[in-house]
């Protein structure tokens, strides 16, 4: 394993995301199968990884649960812990964090943060005291390290890092928004202002562990025996300011895949970087929905599995109208014809993705008809 130097302590580069372990049936908020889990943090930890990052709400709450039983037997200061505190889900700070202590049957969080700040949010988590009540958690020992995560725009980003002396930031990035979105712009702010930079979604929610056939063509042409997704790694591990990156990890296949790169660590070069870049512009083209399976937008009053839908709608995007010949085997009010436009999940999306307009696009194809 390789580490980072974070203020004198030794962070491993790489971070166990624990919003996507294998759980008993499908969607958001579903309890984690502990019995497949548990050898998933513990292979890890045997070879090196000691960083760990959860949210009040992944996997409905059970996944700060999880995490204490699964590090119960590990002398605590052999280990990170990064939390967030959730505005939508409960405002109280105060009441929050006391639960996530409690969740996570410890006395402190080393990396905290406000979850998920972005262009509609920013006002509640920077204006109504949150960040002054962590400062004095900081004080009493409770938290170490004050931070936010990221979903807005670089506007919105410039507001949040003026605001605040910041101990560290945390960004979705990957070679798909930094080729053709706006992830290098949102890294070099936090770089020009010397905010540490932890990454999640480095393989953006799986998207990027299969590309289009001539993208993976010429990846693996370059590189045989590596995975689709490994180059997304490896594309992070080459960014130098980048601490720590954090995988959803929710297989061993996964954890072993993704430790062997890391230890590895070796850097795109110019010349992989450059063909990096062309395979994702052809996937680019192909791609409708730049969906992260984040499933923030579960809570929709027609009970669509709308993470499910959008993964179809970007295949049939990909691949032609007949991939969305799956969706007829779901009953006609799960299928997108029976999204009703209310918006909830537009206002939930971290992406900004116009789902209602997504789900109209599929339902009028004569496929669903």
């Amino acid at each position: 394993m390789h580490y980072t130097n974070f203020r004198g302590e030794s962070l491993s580069k790489l971070g166990f995301g624990a919003m996507r372990f294998p759980q008993f049936g499908e969607g958001w908020g579903m309890p984690i199968n502990y019995e497949e889990a548990l050898p998933l943090i513990e292979h890890a930890i045997a070879n090196g990884v000691n960083y760990f990052d959860t949210a009040y709400v992944y996997h409905g709450g059970d996944s700060e649960k999880f995490l204490a039983t699964a590090l119960a037997k590990y002398p605590r200061d052999s280990y990170y812990l990064a939390d967030k505190f959730n505005l939508a889900a409960q405002s109280d700070y105060r009441i929050q964090f006391a639960e996530q202590l409690e969740r996570l049957q410890t006395d402190y969080i080393d990396f905290y943060m406000c979850h998920g700040i972005s262009d509609t949010n920013i006002d509640g988590y920077l204006k109504q005291g949150a960040i002054e009540y962590f400062q004095e958690e900081k004080a009493k020992g409770r938290i170490k390290n004050i931070g936010f995560s990221f979903h807005g725009s670089p506007d919105i980003l410039r507001q949040t890092v003026a605001h605040y002396k910041w101990d560290f930031a945390m960004i979705q990035l990957n070679y798909f928004d930094w080729f053709h979105i706006n992830g290098r712009e949102i890294y070099n702010i936090l770089k020009e202002n010397n905010i540490p930079i932890m990454v999640m979604e480095p393989v953006h929610g799986g998207l990027l562990a299969s590309l289009t056939p001539e993208g993976n063509a010429l990846l693996k042409e370059a590189e045989p025996n590596r995975s689709i997704a490994s180059w997304a790694l490896r594309f992070i591990l080459s960014l130098p300011d980048v601490k720590v990156v954090l995988s959803g990890m929710s297989s061993m296949e996964q954890v072993v895949d993704n430790l062997a790169i890391v230890k590895e660590c070796k850097p795109l070069s110019d010349t992989e970087m450059e063909l990096l870049e062309k395979a994702s512009t052809m996937f680019f083209q192909t791609i409708g929905a730049t969906c992260t399976d984040c499933r923030y937008c579960t809570d929709c009053p027609q009970d669509l599995h709308i993470p499910f839908l959008l993964h179809c709608y970007n295949d049939y995007k990909a691949s032609g109208e007949w991939r969305l010949n799956r969706l007829k085997a779901l009953p006609k009010e799960k299928q997108p014809g029976a999204c009703t436009a209310c918006g909830i999940c537009v206002g939930q999306c971290p992406q900004n993705l116009d789902i209602p307009k997504l789900m109209t696009e599929m339902a009028e194809k004569e496929i669903l008809k």
